[in-house]
This record gives C-alpha cells, sequence and structure tokens, in this order.
C-alpha cells in the first residue's frame, strides 16, 4: 500500500523586494495646482527557486502627474517566498497566479501608501485586485491567441 504524499502550501517569508520613489520635478511641480492624475499599473511575476520553493512577486508602478508633469513616481515590488509540494501540475499555475498573489498584495499596498505619505502627499491607496478574474481574463486571452494561430 503506497502512501501518498500530502500536499503543501505554506509561506516561508513575506519581504519587500524593490522600492523606489521619484519626484522629478520637484520643488517646482510643488508648486503647482491642478487635480493629479494617477495611473497605477501591476504586474505579477512567479518563479520557481528551487525543489517545491516559488518566489511570487507583484509590482506596482505609480505615475502621479499635474498638467503632463510627473509629480512623484512609485515602483514597489513586493514577494514572498511559498513552499509548494504535492500539487497536481494542473494545480499550480493558478496556485501561483491567484492565492500567492493575493497573500502578498496587501503588503504592498501599506508599503505604496506610506512611502507615498512620506512624500508629504496623500497616500495613494491601491484597490482591492481579484486575481481569480485577472488570471481567468488571462487564460481566457490566451486560448483566443491560440485558436487564431
Amino acid at each position: 500500500m503506497s502512501e501518498q504524499a500530502q500536499p503543501t502550501f505554506s509561506i516561508q517569508r513575506i519581504y519587500l523586494k524593490d522600492m523606489s520613489l521619484e519626484q522629478p520635478n520637484a520643488p517646482k511641480i510643488l508648486l503647482e495646482q491642478g487635480q493629479p492624475q494617477v495611473d497605477v499599473q501591476l504586474n505579477l511575476h512567479g518563479e520557481p527557486v528551487q525543489e517545491g520553493l516559488y518566489e511570487v512577486s507583484v509590482t506596482a508602478t505609480v505615475t502621479t502627474k499635474i498638467n503632463d508633469k510627473v509629480l512623484f513616481l512609485v515602483e514597489a515590488k513586493q514577494a514572498g517566498l511559498f513552499e509548494i509540494r504535492n500539487i497536481p501540475q494542473e494545480q499550480l499555475q493558478p496556485i501561483l497566479a491567484i492565492a500567492c498573489p493575493q497573500i502578498v498584495y496587501p503588503y504592498l499596498r501599506a508599503t505604496v501608501a506610506d512611502v507615498i505619505n512620506r512624500t508629504g502627499f496623500p497616500p495613494v491607496h491601491l484597490t482591492e485586485v481579484n486575481f481569480q478574474a485577472m488570471y481567468e481574463a488571462q487564460m481566457q486571452q490566451a486560448g483566443n491567441g491560440q485558436a487564431q494561430a
């Protein structure tokens, strides 16, 4: 009778991997009046570190402009190290693209709000993200791309 290994999913560590803040037009831009325009871009990345250990990172790039001049630019990459073992291969990608980013993202939100607050501006609070919907949209887009190829 063979014993099947138990599935394992655990957080090993959550950490800030990279942080950048730029205010290229300071101090003159601080004197300009107007409603800032905020653009937020998110990027996910996951890769194996060693057998059963994966790093998943979520990067947010926040660009804020007044009158087409950059007020500030913040880029933060928050990452997590996850132990994932004995999971069927077809379930691995959804875990890396949905479950892991959902764990990492709240830390990223806090980091971005904190660093922007330290610039003297009101913090930018990143909106909640439905990583499952994002993943499903990517899979549907990939499926459509393969159908057209």
